[in-house]
């Protein structure tokens, strides 16, 4: 199974940039370090950005969750980025549909897994 809608997928910026490669947010620093070690920074969020989104429209769903609140369906997908570093890193991706809302947002990225 694919993501659904998988085409309208987003990232919001901050999610980037106040996440994913905050050194200073408490749940995001330590994939901060990953991503910053790997070349990823704000100067190429474009590319962090494509390489999530292409996670997204291009692999399979590996598990489906519902939240506790039973407003948002979670999808876990796996794949791999081509980083900066000009290496290759699985990373596993998990998006988000609010049952109001059509459209997949990203929620994080866990490297490694």
């Amino acid at each position: 199974m694919k993501l659904p809608n998988r085409k309208s997928a987003i990232i919001s910026k901050p999610k980037l940039t106040e996440y994913l490669l905050s050194l200073t947010h408490e749940k995001g620093k330590s994939k901060a370090k990953f991503f910053r070690s790997i070349g990823f920074d704000e100067s190429n969020l474009e590319k962090l950005e494509k390489s999530l989104l292409k996670i997204a429209k291009s692999n399979e769903v590996q598990r489906v969750d519902k939240a506790k609140s039973d407003i948002l369906i979670k999808y876990v997908i796996d794949g791999f980025i081509n980083a900066p570093n000009g290496r290759k890193y699985k990373i596993r991706t998990i998006w988000g549909i609010r049952v109001e809302s059509k459209t997949p947002r990203f929620i994080t990225a866990i490297p490694g897994v």
